[in-house]
C-alpha cells in the first residue's frame, strides 16, 4: 500500500524517495507533519518535547539537494526519538522530574546515525517514569493515550512513540526494549517494531542522567525502530547497527542488507502457539493468533504448533527479575533500594517476576552469576529450537490495549484476574532475557475495534533473515491500517 504522500502515513522510505527525486520537499514534509502534530498531538500527547531547530535543518536539507548532495538515506526525512536518549540541544529527562531541565549536549549513537543519514528530529516522544512501565504516564508531561481509543494505554514504555506513528505524526520512531518497550506499544497501537540482537545497537547516550552511574543496566536491553512497514525497519536497522567505539559490547556483524526479497511463503517453516503455560492470553488474542496461523497456512507456510522444551514464562521472568534487579541496584542509592525490596514490590504485585527483581536489589553476586549461567541455558535452548524453523510466532501480549489503570493492578483476562506482570509482560520479557530479535507485525482487530499484532523471534544474530520473514508474513497478514479519525 501506498500513501500519499502529504497524508501523513506515507512511510519513511515513500518520503526519502519523494524528496531525493524532487517530488516533495523537506520543508513541506516537515510541514505536514508540523501541522498534524498542532492539530493531533494534543489528545493523545504523543511529542512532548518539539525541537525548534527541525524546520532549520529541514531548509538546509532542501538546499544541500539543489546543490547536489546528499546527507544519506533519510535526506530531509522527519522522524522521533523517544525521550531517553541523547539529542544535542533537547531535554533529556526519561520521565523522571528531577532530570527535567536535563539538557543533552551531546548525540547517543542512535541519534548521530539517524541524523548522518540525513533525518530531520521533529521532537521527543512520551515515556513512564524511567521507562519502567507498561503504561505511558510521564511525571513531567502527564498521560499519553491510544489512537484507536483515548480511553485506552499506548503501551511503553514506548508509548508515545507507537501513538504518533499510529496517528501519522511521524513516519518513524526511534526506541528501546528492555522488557517490549518497542514490542507492547507497537502491538497496542497497531504498527510495526523491532527488538534488534542484544547488543547488535550501541545504546550509548540511552538513559544517561545526571548522577546515574555510567552503564548501568549492560543485559537484555536492545534499541530499535517502530514504523508503518518491514521495510522501514529494515531501512532503519542497517543505520543504526554496528560498532560505535563508546559500547565495546557491539561487535562487527555483518551489516543488515538495505533491500531484501523476502522467502516464497511455501519457503517458510514457522512454529507458533496461541498460548503458553503460565501466560494466560484473551480469548481474542487466541483467536487473532488462530487466525494469523491459518491464513499463514492457507498462503503456503508451513506451521507447526510447538514451544521449545523446558521453555518457562515463570522461570524466565524471574531469571529476568534478578539480573535486571541486580544492574538496577547497583545504581540506585541505598535507602531507596530497600524500599524497593521490602516495601512496594515496584506497585507490581507478588509474582515470580518481583521476587526475582527482590532477589536481585539484594545485590548478592552468587545469585548474579547463577541467574547469568541459567540464560545461558535458556538461550541455547532456544536457539536450539530455533534452528528447525525460520520464526517462532506467538504473542506479544497477553491482552489488546486496555483502559488507564493504576499500574501494578491485576487485569481480568477471561473473568480471572491475572498479576499485571503477567498479564502485560509475560510474552515479551523473556526474550529480552535470551537477547533474541523479535519483531511485531500487525494482524487485525478485536471485536471492539483494537489492534492486535503477532511477534515474531528469530535466531540470534539473524536479524536480516527475521526481517525477511516478517516482510512476507506482513503482506500475508495485511499493511498497516489507520486508526478512525485520523
Amino acid at each position: 500500500m501506498t500513501a500519499d504522500l502529504r497524508s501523513g502515513f506515507a512511510t519513511a522510505g515513500e518520503l526519502a524517495a519523494a524528496i531525493r527525486e524532487r517530488r516533495l520537499s523537506a520543508v513541506e514534509a516537515h510541514d505536514l507533519y508540523a501541522a498534524r502534530i498542532d492539530r493531533l498531538n494534543p489528545p493523545l500527547n504523543a511529542i512532548v518535547i518539539p525541537n525548534p531547530q527541525a524546520r532549520d535543518r529541514a531548509i538546509a536539507a532542501d538546499e544541500a539537494l539543489a546543490r547536489g548532495e546528499s546527507w544519506g538515506p533519510l535526506h530531509g526525512v522527519p522522524v522521533t526519538i523517544k525521550d531517553i536518549f541523547d539529542v544535542r540541544g533537547l531535554r533529556n529527562t526519561a520521565g523522571y522530574a528531577p532530570a527535567r531541565d536535563n539538557v543533552s549536549t551531546s548525540n547517543a549513537t542512535v541519534v548521530q546515525r539517524i541524523l548522518d543519514a540525513g533525518a530531520v528530529i521533529l521532537g521527543k516522544t512520551n515515556v513512564p517514569l524511567l521507562c519502567y512501565d507498561w503504561q505511558c504516564v510521564s511525571p513531567i508531561f502527564g498521560r499519553t493515550n491510544n489512537p484507536w481509543n483515548l480511553d485506552r494505554t499506548p503501551g511503553g514504555s514506548t508509548g508515545g512513540g507507537a501513538a504518533a506513528l499510529a496517528a501519522g505524526l511521524t513516519p518513524l520512531e526511534i526506541g528501546s526494549d528492555a522488557a517490549g518497550s518497542i514490542r507492547i506499544p507497537a502491538h497496542f497501537c497497531g504498527v510495526f517494531g523491532l527488538k534488534p540482537t542484544e547488543h547488535r545497537v550501541s545504546g550509548a547516550g540511552h538513559g544517561e542522567l545526571p548522577g546515574a552511574p555510567p552503564r548501568g543496566l549492560r543485559h537484555m536491553v536492545s534499541f530499535g525502530p517502530l514504523a508503518r512497514n518491514v521495510a522501514d525497519l529494515r531501512l532503519a536497522l542497517t543505520l543504526l547497527e554496528g560498532p560505535d567505539g563508546r559500547h565495546s559490547e557491539v561487535p562487527p556483524m555483518p551489516p543488515t542488507a538495505p533491500t531484501r526479497e523476502p522467502p516464497a511463503a511455501t519457503e517458510l517453516r514457522i512454529a507458533w502457539v496461541d498460548a503458553l503455560p503460565h501466560g494466560p492470553v484473551s480469548s481474542e488474542t487466541a483467536t487473532a493468533m488462530r487466525a494469523a496461523a491459518a491464513s499463514l497456512e492457507i498462503a503456503g507456510c508451513s506451521l507447526e504448533r510447538v514451544a521449545p522444551a523446558d521453555f518457562d514464562l515463570h522461570d524466565a521472568l524471574e531469571l529476568w527479575g534478578e539480573i535486571n534487579g541486580f544492574e538496577m541496584g547497583v545504581m540506585t542509592p541505598a535507602p531507596i533500594r530497600l524500599l524497593l525490596r521490602h516495601g512496594t514490590y515496584f506497585g507490581l504485585g507478588r509474582t515470580r517476576w518481583t521476587r526475582g527483581l527482590r532477589g536481585g536489589l539484594a545485590l548478592d553476586p552468587r545469585r548474579f552469576v547463577r541467574a547469568l549461567a541459567a540464560r545461558d541455558e535458556m538461550i541455547a535452548g532456544l536457539e536450539q529450537f530455533l534452528a528447525r524453523f525460520d520464526a517462532w510466532m506467538l504473542p506479544v501480549s497477553p491482552t489488546a490495549a486496555f483502559p488507564h489503570m493504576r499500574s501494578g493492578k491485576p487485569l481480568v483476562i477471561n473473568g480471572v484476574k491475572v498479576a499485571y506482570t503477567t498479564a502485560v509482560g509475560a510474552y515479551s520479557a523473556p526474550f529480552n532475557l535470551t537477547g533474541n530479535p523479535a519483531v511485531v507485525v500487525p494482524a487485525g482487530q478485536t471485536p471492539d475495534g483494537m489492534p492486535v499484532g503477532v511477534q515474531l523471534v528469530g535466531r540470534r544474530w539473524d536479524d536480516d533473515a527475521l526481517l525477511a520473514v516478517a516482510d512476507r508474513v506482513s503482506q500475508i497478514l495485511g499493511p498497516f491500517q489507520v486508526p478512525p479519525g485520523y
